[in-house]
């Protein structure tokens, strides 16, 4: 089988671009997204890629997000989600908060995003930018802390036990479950503020958070006082057309 810099010319991803390291790892996304979660081993057998090779392209994937690894296994990372809304498994999700994030931008005026959770981290997989004006650009894509910003500790307030190394007050969490959405200010980034809820995927676990976010001169210190209610009734929207029991 003939090959170019050490990538076989047929194999899982189908073509071959003369860039080593980019075939190497798209050859690694390929093969994941037809035989993973795989263990580093399998990664090696199954794309025939030198052992240190793969491990070092598996950890510069991890840190993009691209892959995520749990249990000693790896598998597709959210990020490609919000890149191209490919990941299978949220496909349904963001198609059915897409429109449901349009209408919460026009009946608030801000920017709506739909954020899911991968490790410590959160990816934004759908955004509705407000038209004009000042706004909060979030891009499709962009991977940002948990434990700042009210989309984080949302996904965060309902995390099994994952992530606890977090600096998230225990008595904060407990204030989110219990009112079932949170708020931020100049959090994650100066001049922002931010209010999400939790949307249940049909398992009843927490799926995503929606979130409406804009500045402070327009939300105000406390911005859940006049927008929580409609997040919270988009979030309860997007349950509805995923089918969950919750809605």
């Amino acid at each position: 089988m003939s090959s170019v810099d050490g990538i076989p010319s047929k194999n899982k991803s189908g073509v071959v671009s003369g860039v080593g390291v980019l075939d190497k790892a798209v050859l690694i996304l390929a093969f994941l997204s037809t035989d993973g979660p795989a263990a580093l081993a399998e990664v090696v057998e199954g794309t025939r890629l030198p052992r240190p090779t793969a491990y070092r392209l598996l950890s510069a994937l991890e840190v993009h997000h691209l892959v995520t690894r749990g249990g000693g296994r790896y598998s597709l990372g959210l990020r490609l989600l919000g890149w191209g809304n490919m990941v299978v498994a949220g496909a349904g999700l963001v198609e059915a908060a897409r429109p449901v994030l349009a209408a919460l931008r026009d009946a608030t005026g801000e920017s709506t995003q739909l954020y899911v959770k991968e490790g410590e981290a959160r990816v934004c997989v759908a955004s509705v930018e407000r038209a004009t004006g000042l706004r909060d650009t979030v891009p499709v894509g962009a991977v940002l802390p948990l434990e700042l910003g009210s989309g984080g500790k949302v996904l965060f307030a309902w995390a099994e036990n994952e992530g606890r190394s977090l600096r998230i007050e225990d008595v904060e969490l407990d204030v989110i479950r219990n009112r079932g959405w949170a708020e931020s200010v100049a959090e994650r980034e100066a001049g922002v503020a931010s209010v999400s809820a939790p949307v249940f995927g049909v398992s009843g676990d927490v799926s995503a958070a929606v979130s409406v976010s804009g500045p402070i001169a327009r939300l105000g210190s406390n911005p859940g006082t006049r927008l929580a209610e409609r997040v919270v009734a988009a979030a309860r929207e997007i349950e509805g057309a995923l089918g969950s029991r919750r809605s």
